[in-house]
């Protein structure tokens, strides 16, 4: 469902395992990220196949690629799943970066990026395969509060635009706003779960 939902009750470390961290008795956590796709029933190969696809990461320490310029950060999903990059795919790289303020940053190392522009730079990423569901650790947490908006604006767009699902963690009051539902878990189990601000204004 294309939305966007605040976990509260999760350490960030135990965000990145949700869609796929196995729970007792080998089941996985989250049964599904498509309809058609039942994740108790997908080996290792294809639950990588899915990662790479259909989830996005935004990481709070980025986890950039120090090598690589920023074009080539958020091209890395898509390489990484053994294919190059489209005439359409590089029209969206260069759409999400524009959007994201780096125009004139895309040839630039993370070494040469500030803290803000790094975080931009992997928020891009985790949108580059337009997944199914972004989990995102505390993504505007890097930035001011005018870049912070920039980048809520464009996840907000996201669920609406192009149907993805943003998951996050973070206690900046003005993305908690944001939220479409708040979902509140207690020993791995969702405990309980009430409409966020944004569905209530």
């Amino acid at each position: 469902q294309p939305e966007i939902v605040r976990i509260v009750g999760i350490a960030a470390l135990q965000l990145r395992c949700l869609p796929v961290g196995r729970a007792a008795g080998n089941h996985h956590a989250i049964a599904r990220l498509e309809s058609a796709n039942e994740l108790t029933h997908l080996d290792d190969d294809a639950l990588s196949a899915l990662r790479r696809r259909s989830v996005g990461f935004v990481f709070q320490s980025f986890n950039l690629m120090p090598t690589m310029d920023a074009a080539d950060n958020v091209r890395l999903p898509i390489e990484l799943d053994g294919r190059r990059t489209s005439r359409e795919e590089e029209e969206w790289v260069a759409t999400l970066l524009a959007r994201l303020g780096l125009r004139d940053r895309w040839s630039h190392r993370p070494g040469e990026l500030s803290g803000g522009q790094q975080q931009r730079v992997a928020i891009a990423r985790a949108l580059v395969t337009r997944p199914s569901v972004v989990f995102a650790d505390e993504p505007t947490g890097n930035l001011d509060r005018c870049s912070g908006t920039e980048v809520m604006d464009l996840l907000v767009a996201a669920t609406q635009e192009y149907g993805q699902a943003i998951m996050l963690v973070t206690h900046d009051p003005g993305v908690a706003a944001r939220a479409d539902r708040v979902v509140f878990l207690a020993d791995g189990q969702v405990a309980h779960q009430l409409a966020g601000p944004a569905s209530r204004a």
